[in-house]
Order: structure tokens, then C-alpha cells, then sequence
């Protein structure tokens, strides 16, 4: 670490998760210059943006050693299963996220599964399969619904069906491995049960010895309100989840976070990054959902403004492997945010469309408490804002309250105009229901 404010940092990626950790960056006594490739409209205002993709390893790594960076942090699933961390570390530029060996975690359904069962951490009953024949004939004689239906590989988070009919159940079998809909992350499928209760993501830095948890959080993964719709890659997000009670966090720790962070020892595959637990708190206790190898989108955007600490010295202990001497620090306040999509998001959509109501720094004119993350976004030479993606911006607010900083945030959406698209109008009500009866019961 250099002294300070003289670190040059690059931050991998181009979504609203990404944006948000830049805005974090540049809170930090350390960070100087930050670059985002290939960024964003709202990374262009905070950042200096690179024209790289985010899954061009050669091109980052030299951009990086052209650059004298003193850090990369590598925020998508894609890079990291390409070994852009391994890459960049081989060249002695100190990166953040796990290598490829650890990235599996998240690239492999079967491989994550398979090591759940290895190891004794609870989780849905499954079996795999690499033929849809048998997968279709397992699914027919099992004649259970709902059932889940998982292709093994990358998604972009749309890679999982709840199939609640052996009709539906078939056209996801066929979807996926016939039809390559995911391509090769479709050579298999991993077929679970299906698991009830509330779900709960929960981010925790690692090293690989320490075991540092960020704010719990609860994700909106389908397109429109009550949970009806396709999944997408996340609608809206609060924190911290009121489901997940000191209780509950003391058991995920000994019974999930510390035997996973082992297991991937015992394999070979230390982990050093942000590890993500996607959780379901069942009637027979927390169970395993999905890991993913990197910080996830919405969630970050509302447990990064809640992170006390300085995020890149976090990042650096980690690096080094010295973890253990941070106080990773989360507020005691709440945070919600709402995501804005374009017409049609997740299938087909337009771009190009102008968006009202953000000042040039691609923030709104409020207080503190509000923040517009950037995703499907571009600024431009004419100086506006346009649509580029499928979900296009985020805003995030805090409070003491989770009330207030859900009627926050919708307050701030409301300002913003982009023709033709739509967001959820019930992000939060489940967890306000249910701090609700929690305060009810004491």
C-alpha cells in the first residue's frame, strides 16, 4: 500500500455492483486515480473509463502494467472463470478476487453441490445430470413439484427454473440442454428439491482464514411485484434482512461460512474475495442456495452503504492475507434500494433512450442519504444520459429505519424519467412485514 491517496485503482466491470464499489473507492484516505473497465455512465463521472471489456484478460492485464495500478479489483463472475485474478497475480499486480480453482464455487453448480455434500453442509437435495433423457425420466418418476432446475454453468443469473408442473419441468430440461439456451453452461443440469422460506444473502470478505460478514440482505429476483415474472438478474434489494436474526447469523457461521471457507482449503482452492451465501432459512434450519464468487448486484449497492470501514484497506488485507487485523465495521442503520429497467428487461429491449432528472454527475439532487448507481448507462459528448443496457440505474437510500429508506428511495425514483421503463413498486414489503411482526412479538 502506498501512502496516501497515491493508489491507482481499476475496478473490472460495467454494472450497477461496480459503479457502487467505485463511489466506495473513492471515500478511501488510500485511492487516488480510479479507472472502470470497460464502466459505465455513472463510472464515467466518478472514474476515468477504459475501452476493455471485462472478459478481455490480456488487454486488462497490460492496460494495468501500461497504467503502474496498484490494485485490480475484478467485481464479475465471467473475468474470474477466465483466471484474471491468476493472470494479474502472475504478473505481480496485486488483485482482488479468488483465482479460477476458487472461482468454481460460483462456475459450477455441480462442483458446488458436490462439495456441499462432501463436506456436510446443509443444503437442498439434488441429482446432476448430463443427458436430458435422464434428467426428463428422473423428473417424471419423481413426480414431485415445484422442482428446481439449475444449468450447471454461467447464467447471468437467469439459470435457474421453479418448475411447478412436469410440463414446465420438460421445456426447462429441453430449454437448457437441448436447446443450448445458456450454451455450455447448459452440458448439465443439476436438478434440487425445492426448498421454503425466507431467502437471505449474506457477502463476507475472506482471505481464506478470516471470515468477515458484511450486512445481511434479501434480493427481488423476479421482473414485477408479488414475486410474479421472469428472474433477472435482481430488481431491488434492502438491508439488513430481518429474518436473519443474531441466532440465525451465530449458526450460518459454524454450520456454513466457516466449513465452506475449509472445504475449499481441503481442495486446494482457498478462497480469497468477497464469498456470497445465498441462503434459504427453512423449517429444518439455513440451507445453501447458491454461492457466488464475487460481490452481487443489488445487493452491493445497499451493504456498501452500510460498510463503516475503509473498503480499499479491506480489499488489501485481504490480498495479503492479513484480514484478521481490519475492523470490518457495518452501520447500524438500514438501506434499501430499487432498480430501473427497460421495457421488456429480461428479454428483448431498446436502448438509447434519454434519462431525465440525474445532474451531469449522474446523481440526483437530494441529500446524503440517496445515491444513483449506474448500470445499462452511457454519457455522452453532448453531455446526457442514455439507456444502454437492460437494467439501467439503481438508487439506494439509507435510514435509521427500513421504512424510511424504502420510502426514500421510491420518493427519489420517482424523479427520474426514462421512457418505456418500469420497476418494482414492492421492493421491501416482505422485510417490512416482517420487522413488523418481529416488533409485534417483543
Amino acid at each position: 500500500m502506498k501512502k496516501d491517496k497515491d493508489n491507482v485503482v481499476l475496478v473490472v466491470g460495467s454494472g450497477g455492483r461496480e459503479h457502487a464499489i467505485v463511489r466506495k473507492l473513492r471515500e478511501s484516505a488510500h485511492v487516488g486515480t480510479i479507472y472502470a473497465a470497460p464502466g459505465n455512465g455513472g463510472t464515467a463521472r466518478d472514474a476515468i473509463n477504459v475501452p476493455i471489456k471485462a472478459t478481455d484478460v490480456e488487454g486488462i492485464v497490460a492496460f494495468a502494467k501500461a497504467h503502474q495500478v496498484d490494485m485490480v479489483m475484478v467485481a464479475p463472475d465471467d473475468p474470474l472463470m477466465l483466471g484474471m485474478v491468476d493472470a494479474l497475480t502472475a504478473a505481480g499486480i496485486p488483485a482482488f478476487g479468488p483465482v479460477k480453482a476458487a472461482a468454481e464455487i460460483e462456475g459450477s453448480k455441480v462442483f458446488a453441490k458436490n462439495l456441499m455434500k462432501k463436506y456436510h453442509i446443509p443444503t437442498a437435495g439434488y441429482e446432476v445430470f448430463d443427458s436430458a433423457e435422464d434428467a426428463r425420466q428422473y423428473i417424471r418418476t419423481r413426480g414431485s413439484y415445484p422442482i428446481v432446475i439449475k444449468a450447471d454453468g454461467l447464467a447471468l443469473g437467469k439459470g435457474v427454473i421453479i418448475a411447478e408442473s412436469w410440463e414446465e419441468a420438460e421445456d426447462a430440461v429441453n430449454s437448457i440442454m437441448v436447446d443450448r439456451r445458456f450454451g455450455k453452461s447448459g452440458e448439465k443440469i443439476v436438478v434440487e428439491e425445492f426448498l421454503t422460506g425466507p431467502e437471505v444473502s449474506v457477502l463476507c470478505f475472506t482471505d481464506g482464514k478470516t471470515i468477515c460478514p458484511m450486512v445481511s440482505s434479501m434480493d427481488h429476483k423476479r421482473a414485477y411485484d408479488e414475486d410474479k415474472g421472469p428472474n433477472t438478474g435482481g430488481m431491488g434489494a434492502v438491508a439488513p434482512n430481518p429474518f436473519y436474526t443474531h441466532k440465525i447469523a451465530e449458526e450460518c457461521m459454524e454450520t456454513i461460512f466457516r466449513p465452506t471457507v475449509n472445504a475449499m482449503n481441503m481442495e486446494g482452492r482457498t478462497f480469497k474475495g468477497v464469498l456470497y451465501f445465498g441462503l434459504m432459512l427453512t423449517p429444518r434450519g439455513p440451507k445453501v442456495i447458491e454461492y457466488n464468487s464475487r460481490f452481487g448486484d443489488p445487493e452491493t449497492q445497499v451493504v456498501l452503504r452500510l460498510l463503516k470501514c475503509d473498503l480499499f484497506e479491506v480489499f488489501d488485507a485481504v490480498i495479503n492475507g492479513t484480514l484478521d487485523q481490519i475492523a470490518v465495521v457495518n452501520e447500524k442503520g438500514c438501506a434499501a434500494c430499487v432498480v430501473a429497467a427497460s421495457g421488456g428487461y429480461p428479454g428483448s429491449y431498446e436502448s438509447g433512450f434519454r434519462i431525465e432528472g440525474l445532474r451531469p454527475t449522474g446523481q440526483l439532487p437530494l441529500s446524503e442519504d440517496v445515491e444513483v448507481f449506474h448500470a445499462g448507462t452511457k454519457w455522452t459528448e453532448e453531455e446526457v444520459f442514455l439507456t444502454s443496457g437492460g437494467r439501467i440505474l439503481c438508487v439506494s437510500a439509507t435510514a435509521a429505519d427500513l421504512k424510511s429508506a424504502v420510502q426514500i428511495a421510491y420518493r427519489a425514483m420517482k424523479q427520474i424519467q426514462i421512457e418505456g421503463a418500469f420497476y418494482r413498486k414492492d421492493i421491501g414489503q416482505r422485510a417490512l412485514e416482517e420487522a413488523k411482526n418481529l416488533r409485534a412479538s417483543r
